[in-house]
């Protein structure tokens, strides 16, 4: 009888596991927006964070201390979030100034004193208040409320730093379109006195009709949405001091057509820098403005070049010395560091080489050292380096294992907390100690796959339509791939610039939609064409005044590759894309009309013309200098191509890339006789979200399923 029981209990678990082995993830698992996405997401559920040199550990409410970093297993408990401040209980953000800890919640921002152990202040949140931002003093909380720009002290005290009627002039709040690296539009001073911020007016800028279909009569949601080649609004920065109540603007002076960017305040706050580009976007002046006056200090540098400069990060000074400065440029070809003196001498090229620098991670304690990390030695990966300011002698690589990393500093220098993913790493946070590499992990994620059948992802390289540059793609297969049978395809596509789709993360990045299709029995393949980032300025560049036309030319390298494989099923080939990959959909169907059997195509840009001002004059200058590129590029007129089954989708809402592109390009399928179809996702803007991103998943595999 035992020995019965004990083989009934064997085979229960044996079909257990081979239930597991055998499960078909749906969309909900798979997608964000999904009910059970989370469960199928790797997560590492503990924060690490630097305190000077303390290493912090925040877990769930609770935070943990690791004082010996020699033994990071050994960890004190410090405080919980809900002690602190009651009824707090979920923390979006956490980041240390000196000894204290800023905890950020869904209704305010609180402060903790590790010396102290205590709270020693919490800003709430006005109602309808956004963009927070608060002093480096921790004195007063900068934060927008509609147009205007307000800040708050500890004790609640209201000021108004504007107070504009007119809907049309904005402050504090993120320009250009956020181009160049801006994100935000305030910028406290080092000691918290003085508040700089953008003051955009956008009155000269006709407004863009957009509809709001929920109310039961539909209302006008206009948006300023100055489009290429148009007239653009005008920006200007204003200095507010908290101690006199004054404001003043920097004198940036004309044309007022030109952007203002990439703002930083000197060490001794007497001085704002300001990278600022003419309209054509070919020239930059690095100027630096005294803060209490606004007059023009001193061009301190230029840069120029003849298709277009890119600044997409502030001057950061040299820790301990505010005579010195680092700038990011890819003048050479590639971004790199070079050091200058507070006066605009270029002192030296701190890195060199056929790679980029991706991220500055911080000074060691004298600041005679710089980290970074970079796409050397292969832009798959990321990797931190150090670089000596002094000699420019750069050090060997900390982070030994491939994959792409991020890091944060303690303030010695010596540690650095290392976290990272790979193809076959779905997470790790290393601690890493400069001085010997030794290397020790504090947390990992769990493999959310492990016991499942699941599809392969391989990577690979392919050769440019130039014959020369490498191009890397992701290739998904079927779980129990068989090389003797044939399977349809699908291509995911995205194309343009501050892009890169293929790396080597998680499953080399792959989403959940590729899993699904390659479930459903499809190949799914995704490579990086020229004209995308992180490969040097010339290999995105090649793509300038004429959008689309090398990207094709990249992309049918994949299709031909794909072709050559014996297990392809060349007649059963389909293609999505996104935003700008909804373009490319678009366009290799018209430039390609018999190789593919279906698109579908998201909030796509059809004629550039109809994009907005800083993005599309970068890349295509404006359409009255570059007639013949924006006709070459327009999907509008090469609407009589379309042979495939293609489905437009766009959210009703979308004030990134406008309605207006669809539906003339629907206007003109209409004109040439042929017959897209068409999906709107009512009160969504460019992406989905929420569950609608599940909807919109299903939409599109329907559609492959349908007509494939």
């Amino acid at each position: 009888m035992r020995k019965n029981l004990i083989l009934i209990l064997l085979l229960a678990s044996v079909n257990v596991l081979f239930a597991q082995q055998d499960k078909q993830f749906t969309l909900e698992e798979l997608i964000p927006g999904g009910k059970d996405f989370y469960k199928y997401y790797p997560r590492i559920s503990e924060q690490f964070q630097w305190n000077n040199n303390h290493l912090m550990q925040i877990n769930g409410d609770s935070v943990f201390v690791i004082n010996n970093l020699a033994t990071p297993q050994k960890r004190t408990f410090l405080f919980r979030f809900a002690d602190v401040k009651e009824g707090v209980n979920r923390i979006s953000f956490v980041e240390n100034a000196e000894n204290i800890i800023r905890f950020y919640t869904r209704n305010g921002i609180g402060m903790y004193s590790t010396d102290k152990r205590q709270e020693i202040a919490f800003f709430s949140y006005p109602e309808e208040s956004e963009n927070y931002q608060l002093s480096p003093d921790n004195s007063f909380l900068a934060y927008t409320k509609a147009n205007n720009l307000f800040i708050k002290d500890k004790n609640g005290n209201e000021t108004a730093i504007s107070s504009e009627e007119n809907k049309g002039i904005v402050y504090g709040q993120s320009v250009h379109r956020n181009e160049f690296g801006i994100n935000e539009g305030i910028f406290w001073s080092p000691d918290g006195e003085k508040l700089a911020f953008y003051r955009m007016d956008e009155t000269m800028v006709e407004d863009y009709p957009l509809v709001d279909v929920s109310a039961r009569e539909a209302k006008l949601k206009a948006i300023k949405y100055p489009m290429a080649g148009m007239t653009s609004h005008q920006v200007t920065i204003g200095v507010y001091d908290t101690k006199t109540g004054n404001t003043v603007y920097l004198k940036t002076g004309e044309p007022k057509d030109h952007y203002l960017t990439n703002v930083a305040w000197s060490p001794c706050g007497k001085f704002i820098y300001v990278a600022e580009l003419n309209r054509e976007q070919n020239r930059m002046k690095m100027n630096r403005y005294n803060a209490a006056s606004g007059e023009l200090d001193k061009t301190l540098f230029e840069e120029q070049h003849p298709k277009y400069v890119e600044p997409q990060h502030p001057v950061l000074f040299v820790k301990n010395n505010p005579n010195q400065f680092i700038w990011q440029s890819n003048r050479d070809g590639y971004n790199h560091l070079y050091l200058y003196d507070a006066g605009g001498k270029l002192l030296k090229q701190l890195t060199k080489g056929a790679w980029e620098v991706t991220d500055v991670i911080g000074f060691d304690e004298k600041g005679q050292n710089l980290y970074f990390a970079s796409t050397n030695p292969t832009p798959m990966d990321r990797n931190i380096y150090r670089v000596n300011l002094k000699n420019g002698k750069m050090s060997s690589r900390f982070t030994q294992t491939q994959g792409m990393h991020t890091a944060t500093i303690s303030l010695s220098g010596r540690y650095l907390v290392d976290r990272y993913a790979s193809h076959d790493n779905p997470g790790k946070i290393d601690l890493i100690d400069t001085e010997n590499n030794k290397t020790v992990t504090l947390a990992s994620a769990k493999n959310p796959f492990n016991g499942y059948n699941v599809p392969t992802v391989e990577s690979g390289t392919l050769k440019a339509a130039d014959g020369v540059t490498d191009l890397y793609y992701r290739f998904i297969k079927p779980f129990g791939f068989d090389p003797s049978k044939k399977y349809p395809v699908a291509i995911y596509v995205y194309g343009g610039p501050h892009s890169q789709m293929v790396q080597n993360r998680w499953r080399y990045g792959s989403g959940g939609w590729e899993m699904y299709m390659a479930q459903k029995g499809y190949l799914v393949f995704v490579m990086d064409n020229r004209g995308t980032s992180y490969r040097g300025f010339n290999f995105e560049n090649v793509t300038h005044r004429h959008l689309g036309v090398e990207e094709a030319k990249d992309q049918m390298r994949g299709v031909e590759f794909l072709k050559s494989l014996p297990y392809v099923d060349a007649a059963r080939m389909g293609i999505h894309g996104w935003s700008f990959g909804g373009f490319m959909t678009i366009n290799m169907l018209l430039r390609h009309p018999d190789v593919f059997k279906v698109g579908v195509a998201g909030g796509p840009v059809t004629d550039w013309k109809y994009y907005e001002v800083m993005y599309g004059e970068r890349y295509m200058d404006m359409p009255q200098e570059n007639p013949e590129g924006y006709r070459e590029s327009s999907l509008l007129d090469k609407a009589g191509n379309l042979k495939s089954r293609l489905l437009i989708i766009h959210g009703d809402e979308d004030g990134t890339v406008v309605p207006q592109n669809s539906l003339q390009f629907l206007n003109s399928c209409i004109k040439a006789g042929t017959h897209p179809d068409f999906f709107i996702y009512p009160g969504q803007e460019h992406n989905m979200i929420g569950h609608d991103r599940v909807h919109l998943h299903q939409q599109i595999t329907r559609y492959f399923e349908d007509f494939m």
